[in-house]
C-alpha cells in the first residue's frame, strides 16, 4: 500500500457515498493524514504510509461517508490568511464571512485614518473567525470576541493560541451580545461586526448544515431576524462618534435591516454584496 493507492481507495469509497467532489476531498483527507498539504502529496505518492496515519485515514473516511462535513473531518478550515481549527460546536467558516470581514476591515481602516487606535468587537464570534482575522490583519486594532456559548468560546481560544503577537490584543468574554462587554466600552466602540442566526424557523438548509452545524448559530425565530433586531436597536450607544456596524444577513433580509438600522438612528446605512452578487451585508454608522 503507497499514499497514491490509499488515495485512489479514498476516492472510491467517497464517490460511492455520493460525494460530490470525490477527488479533491481525498487528497485534503490523505494530505492531512500525511502531514503534508495536498500539493505536496506527488512527493510522496510511491512511500508507504505507517500504521498510524492508514488508520487516521480510515477513521476520517469513515466519518465523511456517514455525511460529516470535510471541515469538521479535517479539524481546520482555511479563512482568509488563518488556518481555523473547528468542529461541530461552531459554524463552518465560508467565503460570504470573508466578505463581511473585508468590509469590516474598511470601517476599521476609516475609523484608524487620524492615528486612532481602533477597539473592535465580533459579536458572536463563534470560531473567532472574523475578529482574529482583524487583530491579525490589523495590527494597531484591539479586538474582543463575544459568545454565549462557552463551547464556541473554547474553539475560539483554540484558535487564539494560534495568532501568534496578535493575541495579546484580544479579549474573550462569555454573554449574550452586548451583555458580554463591559460598561467602560459604552460610546466607544469602533467597528461592531457580527454574523449572527439569521435563519427563519422552518425554513430548509442543507442536510449536512441541519444534522451537524450547531443549530443555536442558524436559527432566529419566524423570520431569522431576532437577532439582528436585538443588535442593530443596542448598537448606536455602544459605537463611538464615527463609529460603524457590520453585520452579516440573508439576502432577503437586507432591506428590512436597512430599515432597522435606519430606525435606530444610523446616518449612513448601506447594503453590500457577496462574491455572487446577493445583497449579504449592512453597514451602518453613526
Amino acid at each position: 500500500m503507497t499514499w497514491r493507492s490509499l488515495q485512489g481507495e479514498v476516492v472510491g469509497a467517497l464517490r460511492a457515498a455520493g460525494v460530490a467532489e470525490p477527488e479533491a476531498e481525498a487528497r485534503r483527507i490523505v494530505a492531512e493524514a500525511a502531514g503534508c498539504s495536498p500539493a505536496e502529496l506527488v512527493l510522496i505518492g510511491g512511500d508507504e504510509p505507517t500504521t498510524l496515519p492508514a488508520a487516521h485515514v480510515a477513521r476520517m473516511l469513515e466519518r465523511r461517508c456517514a455525511g460529516e462535513p470535510l471541515q469538521y473531518v479535517l479539524g481546520s478550515w482555511g479563512f482568509r490568511s488563518l488556518d481555523l481549527f473547528v468542529d461541530g460546536r461552531v459554524l463552518i467558516p465560508r467565503p460570504e464571512t470573508e466578505v463581511v470581514t473585508e468590509r469590516a476591515l474598511t470601517e476599521v481602516d476609516r475609523c484608524a485614518a487620524d492615528g486612532h487606535r481602533p477597539i473592535v468587537v465580533d459579536l458572536g464570534t463563534g470560531s473567532g473567525a472574523i475578529g482574529l482575522s482583524v487583530a491579525v490583519e490589523r495590527e494597531r486594532s484591539s479586538v474582543w470576541l463575544t459568545d454565549a456559548s462557552a463551547d464556541a468560546l473554547a474553539v475560539a481560544r483554540s484558535n487564539l493560541v494560534g495568532i501568534g503577537r496578535a493575541a495579546t490584543r484580544v479579549q474573550i468574554v462569555e454573554g449574550d451580545w452586548f451583555e458580554a462587554l463591559p460598561a467602560h466600552l459604552v460610546g466607544g466602540i469602533d467597528v461592531i461586526v457580527s454574523n449572527p442566526p439569521y435563519v427563519a424557523d422552518g425554513d430548509p438548509l442543507p442536510e449536512d448544515v441541519q444534522r451537524w452545524e450547531p443549530a443555536g448559530a442558524l436559527f432566529a425565530g419566524s423570520e431569522g431576524l431576532d437577532d439582528l433586531r436585538r443588535i442593530v436597536a443596542e448598537a448606536p450607544s455602544w459605537l463611538a462618534e464615527r463609529g460603524a456596524l457590520v453585520v452579516e444577513l440573508d439576502p432577503r433580509q437586507a432591506g428590512a435591516v436597512a430599515g432597522l438600522a435606519v430606525a435606530a438612528g444610523f446616518s449612513e446605512v448601506e447594503v453590500g454584496r457577496d462574491l455572487t452578487g446577493r445583497d449579504r451585508l449592512v453597514v451602518a454608522r453613526r
